[in-house]
């Protein structure tokens, strides 16, 4: 558990909202089923008063901290106003936000995620699904009946290819400590680095699964930082260059970020890389 466990108390902002509702029942499902907390409150301006499945809105986050312990929030707030929801979570003293909100301006994603930082509150996102801890917590809308408990970190550019990497696993036995999907965007807060730190921390974790994509270089950031045992796949081989490939962060340019070149620095680190997903768990059994 790298960012919390069942006793973290989370608040969900833009509760009354169609994604809002249904994730916060979701999420709490999962909390009943570990006997964690789960959401304890929401947030919705101008909605204070009302109840989202059971769980008690409120016009702020300050309001909501007044009336309960919770140190981490999940956004699914529009991407005009995430970026302020972002700072207000922050400036109230949570020491977690995980934006699930896509298509956030970049300038308001720079401006919130440096404001964040300086508030000593972790970004998770923006455009992610989220981080889960088996048997402990879920924060988003990862698919927690794909995962199952173990000492396997996962960290994810891709949500989609999450789900399919985390299923691989578990269908081979390999259970997994924490399962963290970092977004594609062009700003993103927690990075690969970030959090291989927090799994250098995490005496439940062994090993972990690093998926990557087309675009930038967090991936060789990543694996430079660390010394814990590391498994690779990177998406999108065939991708043509200066083409963006879902992800806004997914984009060839200037001879650099293709999959080809990701690859074959990462094994000249050292890295084994799998060609393909159902590789992956055969690599961590020969790491572990």
């Amino acid at each position: 558990m790298i960012y919390g466990d069942k006793n973290t108390g989370v608040i969900v902002q833009g509760a009354t909202g169609r994604q809002g509702s249904f994730h916060i029942n979701l999420m709490n499902e999962y909390a009943r089923s570990v006997g964690g907390r789960g959401v304890v409150a929401g947030v919705t301006p101008g909605r204070g008063g009302q109840e989202v499945q059971g769980v008690p809105v409120y016009n702020t986050v300050k309001e909501a901290l007044a009336e309960h312990d919770a140190s981490a929030s999940v956004l699914f707030v529009p991407a005009r106003a995430a970026g302020d929801s972002i700072m207000e979570a922050a400036s109230a003293g949570l020491e977690l936000v995980v934006a699930i909100t896509e298509h956030i301006p970049v300038h308001d994603a720079m401006r919130a995620i440096a404001y964040a930082h300086y508030c000593g509150c972790a970004v998770i996102g923006p455009n992610c699904p989220g981080l889960l801890s088996p048997g402990e917590q879920k924060l988003g809308i990862m698919p927690a009946h794909l995962a199952s408990r173990g000492r396997v970190g996962v960290i994810s550019r891709s949500g989609t290819l999450t789900y399919e990497v985390v299923d691989e696993l578990t269908r081979a036995g390999i259970g997994q400590s924490t399962v963290v999907g970092i977004g594609g965007d062009p700003v993103i807060g927690q990075t690969f680095s970030d959090v291989l730190a927090r799994f250098e921390e995490d005496p439940e974790t062994d090993a972990v699964v690093v998926i990557g994509e087309v675009g930038g270089n967090l991936e060789e950031e990543g694996v430079r930082s660390t010394d814990l045992p590391l498994v690779a796949y990177i998406a999108g081989v065939t991708a043509p260059p200066n083409k963006r490939m879902g992800h806004a962060g997914a984009i060839i340019e200037g001879g650099e970020g293709d999959a080809g070149s990701k690859i074959r620095r990462l094994k000249d680190l050292g890295v084994p890389v799998a060609s393909r997903p159902s590789e992956i768990p055969e690599f961590v059994r020969e790491l572990l």
